[in-house]
């Protein structure tokens, strides 16, 4: 979707005035009307504490909510709640978060537009649409770009659904992390750094997350330049930053997840990479957590490769560019970083840790394993995927939110 925003009517000072004591003022089971226009939001909009709530605009290209000139604060729009919808309306330019959702019960963003009009930038926002530490989360044809870190991410969080939107520009198209059962689907992440990740990181409030279905999207073209700021120098920098562009899918010590009947095409370095915490190279002593990726089923996707040159800006785009099993410069299907938990086996040939790979042209898929067991001085590489066909049963529960619109 594309507009030009400031072509819209100005809403007036009274008209934003307005607006603003909605949010202050509003009650449990209010609608509260958003009227088409440009909107200069110099506070943040705040509905705190609040149940049965909806919020709503006149359309995504008519009711724009603009926080360019927002001096304090973070996120633009802050949700907290039970039973909290937001519609038909765009926010730009939030200094921090667009729009976060935190200790919500049913929080729906249906046909929101969550962007920055300067473009990709690393002084633009960290998140788009950012539900955390929230229960039955659903995003339904939204529109999230140009955030430096994701565009969709839901964290910390249970029972969720992604679909039907379009997540583009930005350094993470959508991003599970430490969330349990979410299913994501129908999207399209395109042209961003990396398009679909699900991540596990250690010292959360909620440590580990399981259980995500990842189908029927389009992960097209995701080449752009990674633009996170380095964690040295951005206090808000993570993991991302080490996501190499041309990235479709990137699992980071992930547990029950499943891969199914996407198209997964032109991504420079790599369609799916499975990864453990080993790859990033930081800190891992944390309770209650496993660094591994397990219990994985992949099958039904197809693949298209890049002819571009695959990542070499960060040191996972260079193992793969440089280490592959299939000849230097060569962008892969899949890879796995081949680390696993040696308590339970002694080698990586028993399978371990439950991968699973069943796509239709198993001697056609350009696969990597990697042992990285040694370190950089002796990195070696098979392509043999033969260790990893089978299959899983991955269990998801989305019933009661699938049903919403």
């Amino acid at each position: 979707m594309t507009f030009d925003s400031s072509k819209l009517r100005k809403a007036s000072q009274e008209e934003v005035d307005r607006v603003v004591e909605a949010f202050i003022m509003a009650q449990d089971g209010e609608v509260i009307e958003i009227p088409a226009g440009f909107y200069a939001i110099k506070t943040q909009l705040i509905l705190d504490n609040k149940s049965n709530v909806t919020i709503k605009g006149a359309g995504m290209a008519e009711t724009v909510l603009s926080f360019r000139d927002l001096r304090t604060g973070g996120e633009g729009v802050k949700l907290v709640g039970n039973n909290i919808r937001i519609q038909d309306l765009s926010i730009e330019d939030a200094p921090g978060d667009g729009v976060k959702s935190q200790h919500s019960d049913g929080i729906t963003f249906f046909r929101i537009n969550v962007t920055w009009t300067n473009g990709d930038k690393s002084k633009n926002g960290t998140y788009a649409i950012y539900p955390v530490q929230c229960k039955n989360v659903l995003i339904d044809e939204c529109i999230a770009s140009h955030s430096k870190d994701a565009g969709i991410y839901v964290g910390q969080s249970e029972n969720i659904i992604v679909r039907n939107s379009l997540a583009f520009g930005n350094v993470a198209g959508i991003e599970i992390e430490n969330s349990d059962n979410a299913e994501v689907y129908g999207n399209t992440a395109r042209d961003n750094s990396g398009g679909i990740l699900v991540f596990n990181l250690p010292s959360l409030p909620k440590p580990d997350g399981i259980g995500t279905k990842i189908y029927d999207n389009d992960i097209i073209t995701n080449n752009h330049v990674n633009f996170a700021m380095p964690l040295g120098e951005d206090p808000n920098g993570n993991t991302v930053t080490m996501i190499p562009p041309g990235s479709g899918i990137v699992l980071l010590a992930a547990k029950d997840v499943e891969i199914y009947n996407n198209r997964i095409h032109q991504n420079k370095t790599v369609g799916i990479a499975i990864a453990n915490y080993h790859v990033t190279g930081f800190p891992m002593d944390a309770p209650n957590w496993s660094p591994f990726t397990s219990n994985v089923y992949i099958h039904g996707n197809d693949y298209q490769r890049s002819r571009k040159i695959p990542d070499l800006s960060k040191e996972m785009g260079q193992l793969i560019s440089v280490y592959n099993a299939h000849g230097k410069g060569k962008s892969q299907d899949i890879v796995y970083d081949g680390f696993w938990d040696k308590s339970l086996s002694s080698s990586i040939e028993g399978n371990p840790m439950n991968i699973c790979i069943q796509e239709a042209a198993m001697d056609k898929l350009r696969f990597t394993l990697f042992d990285l067991w040694e370190g950089e001085s002796n990195i070696k590489s098979s392509k043999n995927p033969g260790f990893f066909n089978c299959s899983l049963s991955i269990s998801t529960d989305v019933s009661s939110l699938s049903l919403a619109n």
